[in-house]
């Protein structure tokens, strides 16, 4: 039980370096996209993330199956519809409050594992997760929210990023964890080089500047080889209600980052956010914690 525990601790843990390694990026990420197309970018972040992964992944290349390839497709379609419905909301509203909407997937997590999978989230992790979305308001959001066409994208966006968390649980303890990952890449970068040609006509970057160099090389290994890797590898070892509240931690960490190295702002209001998906990430985290040392004692009377 204790072992048990450590181990869940301990993914816990991995998938907050990855919502950091996702924030300490955002602003890079940022600079990098007002220069270039977002689909030009992400063809180029994913496609490079691949083929590293699958030099990586090359002695893996024996559990290569039908069933690896359907599931890691499905996880990078997952993925590439997220980013791509993210990108059309931009386009129709502030970019605040598709943050914030696209952030209440941690409500949608719970939900969609139980009507999938009939699995319930604890007391704790729905408590865990409220909290932090309401932090999450606060953290990001700006402006009046309504309800457009860029708002509808942003919900869209948020229920795939909730269903790749989902399925990303279930799937990653049927398959092997290399392939996985690589499919997922290589499917994301296939499907951005289709959508780079039929918005933007091209995937070639119109400049390939340091900015542009330096953004990919620190998201191609940080953001994107590092964060879905351990993302796929811990998932197994924690539930996806949990999962969902730590990325909550994403936005936080970029106004951390973006407040130290980059001269933004944190007003009051973000503060008291942050301070609140932090503290939902704790109820989560320790409650779920004194709830298994209540049932040990209550076993053992």
């Amino acid at each position: 039980m204790i072992s048990h525990k450590l181990r869940e601790l301990g993914a816990d843990f991995l998938l907050l370096m990855v919502a950091v390694a996702w924030g300490s990026t955002f602003f890079v990420v940022q600079a990098a996209v007002n220069e270039t197309p977002v689909y030009t970018f992400l063809f180029w972040r994913f496609f490079l993330a691949g083929s590293l992964m699958l030099l990586i992944s090359f002695k893996q290349l024996r559990y290569f199956n039908r069933e690896v390839l359907k599931a890691g497709s499905l996880l990078g379609l997952f993925m590439f519809l997220g980013y791509a419905f993210q990108t059309f909301a931009l386009t129709y509203t502030y970019s605040s409050t598709v943050g914030f909407i696209t952030g209440l997937s941690v409500i949608v997590v719970p939900f969609v594992t139980y009507l999938i999978f009939k699995q319930k989230a604890s007391l704790f992790s729905t408590l865990g997760a409220i909290i932090a979305s309401i932090g999450l308001y606060f953290l990001t959001l700006n402006n009046e929210l309504g309800f457009s066409l860029g708002e509808f994208y942003a919900f869209v966006c948020a229920m795939m990023f909730a269903l790749h968390i989902v399925f990303t649980g279930h799937l990653s303890r049927q398959h092997n964890i290399y392939l996985l990952v690589t499919i997922q890449f290589l499917t994301v970068g296939v499907c951005s080089f289709i959508g780079g040609f039929m918005m933007d006509g091209s995937i070639i970057p119109p400049r390939t500047d340091m900015l542009f160099m330096n953004a990919i090389a620190i998201t191609v290994i940080f953001a994107t080889i590092f964060a879905f890797w351990v993302q796929t590898a811990m998932q197994r070892f924690t539930t996806a209600a949990k999962t969902a509240i730590i990325f909550t931690m994403e936005p936080v960490s970029a106004g951390i980052f973006g407040y130290f190295f980059a001269n933004e702002l944190l007003t009051f209001p973000q503060i008291c956010g942050a301070v609140m998906i932090l503290g939902g990430m704790l109820i989560a985290e320790l409650g779920s914690y004194f709830m298994e040392q209540y049932r040990r004692r209550k076993n053992a009377v």
